[in-house]
């Protein structure tokens, strides 16, 4: 089998890459940049070197592929975040039309039901919709839930404030290790058993913002560590001041609401998953307390 995996070596497409070719399989990698050509084909597979948003470098890097890995690779600096997504969307939805493939495991987002009020995850509900108008086509959507990595961002607040937060976390924020997405997506692409559109949530943990407070504090010596629940304005403001753009801050605050809200996270309530192996715990002894004490 070929298979085009898109998001470069990430936290899913290298695990799901070495996972395919240790299963015998061809497989394509699409990266933005040309350093990451050389560990791209140290693992054994073909480095494709150009940008998602050129439609005929993705209609060039698709062909052949029986199936394929789609993500929406971050770009910070845009001003116009869903228009981007999109924009991305229809370059790999015209690449799957162009070579008939019939196999997509998308990586969405926990929040993907909605389509409004979600941030930067609204542009993924627009993936998602835009796949479902490709005849013939088969897709396993992923829909993980709040990145454990996220909470990295949170170290400067911790030594610089001596609190955690965000704009949510009096309830449970679902949490998901990207391991455990990898593992999933792996799955996925090697059984291709899948018809139709189906969606698959994807968590590792649940936990109220005051109890990882407590996990990670216990794992960096501050047991006492308290999780401080910012206003919407709070929370933007924080945000530009650690350089995020208008409308990175805007999105995120907007994300944040609809965890706080509930809105977010009802979708996945309805459909809970089982757990992945990684727990809160373990992210803080192997992840959170290296990287704090960096």
């Amino acid at each position: 089998m070929q298979y085009v995996i898109t998001g470069s070596l990430g936290h899913t497409a290298r695990p799901i890459t070495e996972g395919l070719i240790k299963a015998g399989h061809t497989v394509t990698v699409i990266t933005s940049k040309a350093d990451n050509a050389a560990a791209i084909e140290a693992l054994g597979a073909k480095a494709a070197v150009g940008s998602v948003e050129d439609g005929e470098f993705v209609k060039q890097a698709f062909a052949g592929a029986d199936a394929v890995y789609l993500m929406i690779p971050p770009k910070w600096g845009v001003t116009d975040w869903r228009s981007y997504q999109n924009a991305v969307a229809d370059n790999y939805v015209e690449a799957i039309k162009a070579h008939d493939i019939r196999f997509v495991v998308m990586l969405s987002s926990i929040g993907a039901h909605k389509g409004q009020g979600t941030g930067p995850v609204d542009g993924l509900y627009d993936l998602e919709q835009k796949l479902k108008t490709v005849a013939g086509l088969n897709v396993k959507v992923l829909r993980p839930s709040y990145f454990m990595q996220n909470l990295l961002g949170m170290i400067g607040m911790i030594k610089g404030a001596g609190i955690i937060g965000g704009n949510f976390g009096s309830d449970k924020i679902v949490l998901v290790h990207t391991s455990d997405i990898a593992a999933v997506g792996l799955q996925e692409l090697l059984n291709l058993d899948f018809t139709g559109i189906q969606v698959r949530y994807i968590s590792s943990d649940e936990r109220t913002g005051q109890e990882i407070a407590h996990v990670l504090g216990e794992a960096v010596g501050k047991p006492d560590l308290p999780w401080v629940i910012f206003s919407d304005e709070q929370s933007q403001q924080g945000m530009l001041q650690v350089g995020m753009n208008d409308e990175m801050a805007r999105l995120y605050t907007e994300m944040g609401h609809s965890i706080a809200d509930g809105s977010m996270q009802e979708d996945y309530f309805a459909n809970r998953p089982a757990f992945g192996n990684v727990k809160l715990e373990d992210f803080a002894r192997n992840e959170f307390t290296p990287a704090y004490q960096a």
